[in-house]
């Protein structure tokens, strides 16, 4: 927020008119003049925009008490009981936060502190928050700004439709993880030790990447032989975003079992709610410094009682098998646009996590990056992109997106896509 004469809200520059949302129900947003939007982005908003029974929770509690984590309270522990039960169990030691860029802030200091060591191996492409810890290992940010640190380390992103390994390869996984082994290696010869490899289950920012099956658990071994930790972050993938599993790490397979899980965004539906979730070794190294780790509002009653809200709405209302039904049918309708436009290279994702490339050219993959779907705002949706050429439109609606709501945005993609193709053939 820029104040000043007139007061202005600093925006991002987007084509086309800004728009001012006043309010949202669902999964749909209305403007000033009560003009409905439908919402694939918002996975913030896991559950829906205000849903009732969040809303709900958040005041009963506000009314009753709010305060700081210094003081016992039986929210902050029924909610760790019930976020236990959906993860392995050696992951049992919890640290609430307030924001996915603070969880993986933490996060990096406990993989630092229980290896004493500080390099960090991180992917292509990758965003793990806005603090300056995490700007240096996210080279989405980093490339842009000072450069890359010394202590980080970056492999290739496993990107099977335009990375080192395409989706030909009889073995992707396992080519893929052999990369991040390479990157060890290197690291060692300069006489320096890996800490951690950091990862997010699905890359996001990265153009809403699948990881080809095995290679989490391939890596998980040469890290933890180089004495570093397996860092999975979740903040745009958990609480059943894929349908299938309610981590997205565990469509790894059961061997796949992480060191350190950090989670954000949806765990408050838009409250200010996080956590770090690790080992009882590594946590014991972490409070081996004599140093307490306090956070004033992480784990406080209201955030608790909310996300305690939201995992019920999501048993309640069966959102990870809606994840799995509707995001089904949204991928057939977008693999069956791939083959009326040609400027549509790729289909990709799982569950309500699905990617959508433009390319210009098929055989070349060239990115339409020009070609990015800001109409769609006319047509009445919200997408955005994502990818390293913005050129892969991304859907992470929030879980009560409906079968309807796809049949929509199929359509109107349809008629938009005809317009971008005509122009190209200008």
């Amino acid at each position: 927020i820029k104040l000043g004469g007139l007061n202005k809200q600093s925006t991002t520059p987007v084509r086309g008119p800004v728009i001012k949302i006043v309010r949202g129900r669902g999964q749909y947003l209305y403007d000033e003049k009560d003009v409905r939007y439908l919402d694939c982005i918002s996975n913030v908003h896991h559950v829906g925009h205000c849903h009732p029974d969040v809303t709900r929770a958040a005041t009963a509690q506000m009314e009753l008490l709010n305060t700081n984590s210094r003081f016992l309270h039986d929210n902050i522990i029924s909610y760790a009981n019930r976020l236990s039960a959906t993860l392995p169990d050696k992951l049992s030691v919890f640290y609430f936060v307030n924001s996915g860029s603070e969880a993986n802030d933490l996060a990096l200091r406990l993989a630092q502190q229980y290896t004493q060591h500080e390099d960090v191996i991180v992917l292509d492409h990758a965003y793990h928050g806005h603090l300056k810890s995490l700007i240096d290992i996210s080279p989405y940010k980093f490339r842009k700004l000072s450069g890359q640190k010394e202590w980080v380390h970056v492999a290739p992103l496993p990107d099977i439709y335009r990375g080192l390994y395409r989706e030909d390869h009889p073995n992707p996984g396992e080519a893929y993880a052999d990369t991040v082994r390479d990157v060890i290696e290197d690291v060692h010869s300069k006489g320096r030790k890996i800490s951690a490899f950091f990862c997010e289950s699905l890359p996001s920012v990265g153009g809403q990447i699948i990881l080809p099956q095995g290679y989490l658990t391939k890596v998980s071994e040469y890290v933890r032989s180089a004495g570093g930790v397996l860092v999975v972050d979740e903040v745009q993938t958990g609480f059943g975003r894929v349908g299938s599993h309610f981590w997205a790490f565990q469509m790894q397979g059961e061997a796949c079992c992480p060191d350190i899980v950090t989670m954000g965004k949806p765990m408050g539906n838009g409250h200010p709610l996080a956590c770090v979730v690790t080992t009882e070794q590594v946590a014991g190294a972490f409070a081996g410094t004599g140093v307490e780790y306090f956070n004033t509002f992480g784990g406080n009653p209201v955030s608790c009682a909310i996300g305690l809200a939201v995992l019920n709405v999501l048993e309640q209302e069966d959102m990870r098998g809606n994840a799995t039904r509707v995001g089904a049918h949204l991928k057939d309708l977008l693999n069956k646009l791939q083959t009326k436009h040609q400027i549509v290279g790729d289909v990709r994702g799982v569950g309500l996590f699905l990617g959508l490339e433009l390319v210009v050219d098929r055989e070349l993959r060239t990115p339409a990056t020009e070609s990015a779907l800001y109409r769609l705002r006319e047509e009445r949706i919200f997408v955005s992109t994502d990818g390293p050429f913005e050129s892969v439109i991304k859907f992470k609606p929030p879980m009560c997106f409906s079968i309807a709501d796809a049949d929509l945005v199929a359509q109107k993609i349809d008629h938009v896509l005809t317009g971008e193709e005509v122009k190209l053939l200008q």
